[in-house]
């Protein structure tokens, strides 16, 4: 496949201030493709130097700029025109995105309009009145009372690998409607797409320091913004481990956080269930982009009495299904993120035998001699699973689906609550009643019903448990870049006289 990118990352690649800059010492990260190894772009390593410079541009942006100042109007007008950048350029940024992560191109298209479909939402809800205040009828003529919505102030926005662009996006477009500023820190294993997206917002004519990016690990760079008094938010996508991290240093300066930390969602089927669309949404909900999304059904939960022809037609549908380059149109599924990333799933496929799963697919490297030098790895299912196995507790974020049983309702819902997290889960079953009723019961963010996988922009996403705290999307995604402020002004003042007056007589 041809690696060319379709633009070059610009170097210098750090935006801070509104300008582009290198590194403070003149650091370089390589960026490589999981396809084949190949080293695709050579971007600025930031330090934390330069990730305190990005804060003070974002902080004297948001106390001197207009931005937080604007009007809903210019808001407005900024968000959709990123959305018609992100339109006009769609083809080149999808390709980018596939060549830094992997993802088939199909993939890559459809996050690109999901991005565009993001700030045309938040470019609606920045013109709504009722975003910005609410007024308060406290049952007196004289007291006019009111609840105004206002930016939080400088955001610090820390985005994961597997869904670069959209995840990030779902961060920029809400604080921007709220008129906050902003640094932006992609996962130094795919920045390309962010980079791309800052030039677009730039194009846009998003206002000097409003938008900042810096690029580095997370260990330096992400570190050093979230230890950093002038940060009013941080908003951060990833990892269990790292999300507690960030929140127990963010408390050292109190500032607010809001946290998206991932999930083992079941996606539980009964035995009414409509097979043909239940076979086909449990092999995409955990098998597209090589089951690396926070939301993936990587635990099927089905009824005993139907649980092993399900279990054999969907192996027999994993082993068919093609992985490949994902800029090669016949490939249904692409390369894990990074070799590094490839051998800690390896690790959990190797656990999962040692623990006394069945392994029923998959389970070691293609021999294909056309994947040998990418991070590729087949779709694994490992059947006769229980919750104290370690692949069915742990977030694997790879092509692992494991299967569990179960013969009541209520044993159904058990195994489907009985895990740390709580960001989504599935429901299959021909009686609608039974499935509002599981659902209901369900504790997890998000629970589809004869459906997998889907959201709207109108819609917040968000985890309950160890899949992290607050809101993304919809109206509670914007309250995440705002805090409330009340206003009581008295129309016609009087003495109380509370006190006494003065001791007189």
């Amino acid at each position: 496949m041809d690696n060319a990118l379709p633009f070059q990352p610009p170097r210098p690649s750090l935006f801070l201030g509104g300008r582009w800059t290198g590194s403070s010492d003149d650091g370089t990260r390589e960026s490589v493709n999981p396809a084949d190894g190949q080293v695709i772009a050579l971007v600025d390593e930031a330090t934390a130097a330069d990730a305190a410079q990005a804060v003070a541009a974002a902080r004297a942006a948001f106390e001197h700029g207009r931005w937080p100042r604007s009007a809903p109007e210019e808001r407005a007008a900024l968000l959709s025109a990123i959305a018609e950048l992100l339109d006009r350029d769609r083809e080149a940024i999808a390709r980018l995105e596939t060549l830094d992560t992997g993802k088939t191109l199909k993939e890559s298209r459809i996050d690109i309009d999901d991005v565009a479909a993001v700030f045309r939402y938040y470019a609606q809800l920045a013109e709504d009145p009722a975003s910005y205040g609410r007024s308060v009828d406290v049952g007196e003529p004289d007291i006019d009372s009111r609840v105004t919505f206002e930016p939080v102030g400088v955001c610090v926005m820390i985005a994961p690998w597997n869904y670069p662009l959209l995840q990030i996006s779902w961060k920029i477009a809400p604080a921007l409607a709220a008129g906050c500023t902003m640094v932006l820190k992609p996962s130094e294993v795919t920045p390309l797409s962010t980079i791309a997206l800052v030039r677009l917002i730039e194009e846009a004519g998003a206002p000097a320091g409003v938008v900042n990016l810096v690029l580095g690990s997370g260990a330096v760079v992400g570190a050093a913004l979230v230890d950093t008094p002038g940060v009013d938010l941080v908003s951060f996508t990833g990892g269990l481990h790292t999300g507690t991290r960030i929140a127990a240093t963010a408390a050292k300066h109190v500032t607010k956080v809001a946290l998206e930390l991932g999930g083992k969602n079941p996606h539980i089927v009964f035995a009414d269930a409509d097979w043909d669309s239940a076979v086909d949404a449990v092999l995409t909900g955990v098998f597209l982009h090589s089951g690396q999304v926070c939301s993936a059904g990587t635990r099927l939960i089905v009824e005993e009495p139907v649980a092993d022809r399900l279990v054999a037609e969907l192996a027999a549908r994993a082993a068919r299904i093609t992985v490949g380059d994902g800029l090669d149109p016949a490939s249904e599924t692409g390369p894990l993120v990074s070799f590094a990333h490839r051998e800690k799933v390896e690790r959990y496929a190797a656990l999962g035998v040692a623990e006394g799963a069945r392994l029923v697919c998959g389970g070691q490297r293609p021999n294909d001699p056309r994947l040998a030098e990418g991070a590729y790895y087949p779709p694994t299912i490992f059947d006769h699973c229980d919750r104290r196995m370690r692949i069915v507790q742990e977030e694997t974020f790879g092509p692992i689906l494991t299967v569990e049983r179960f013969t009541t309702e209520d044993e159904a819902v058990r195994l489907g609550n009985d895990t740390r997290y709580g960001l989504a889960a599935g429901v299959r079953t021909a009686d609608q009643e039974r499935g509002e009723r599981v659902a209901r019961a369900l504790r997890h963010g998000t629970v589809w019903i004869n459906d997998f996988g889907r959201y709207a922009p109108a819609a917040e996403w968000g985890g309950f448990g160890d899949s992290g705290f607050g809101r993304e999307l919809g109206p509670s995604g914007l309250a995440e870049y705002q805090q409330s402020k009340h206003f009581w002004r008295n129309t016609e003042p009087k003495a109380g006289n509370w006190f006494a007056d003065g001791g007189k007589d």
